[in-house]
């Protein structure tokens, strides 16, 4: 699921290689966190939290079908 993230991630940043995407395993939750460079972070976000959403949907559905949980956050 990280490599997931970092794929759709990097596709919208105009500086990929600052994209950072971080697993933290527990036993049934795992939480990504993506960090990119401050100047992409509105572009990750998008209007009204429309692309960051999107993401998290992807995720949930792509987790789902781990039989696991997944979290997205993104670090400023």
């Amino acid at each position: 699921m990280r490599e997931l993230i970092e794929s759709i991630a990097k596709a919208l940043v105009d500086n990929p290689d600052q994209v950072r995407v971080t697993e933290i395993e527990g036993e049934s939750t795992s939480v990504i966190e993506l960090a990119v460079a401050k100047e992409d972070l509105g572009k990750v976000i998008g209007k009204h939290g429309r692309t960051a959403q999107a993401m998290r949907t992807i995720l949930t559905a792509a987790s789902n079908k781990m039989k696991k949980r997944a979290v997205l956050e993104i670090i400023e």
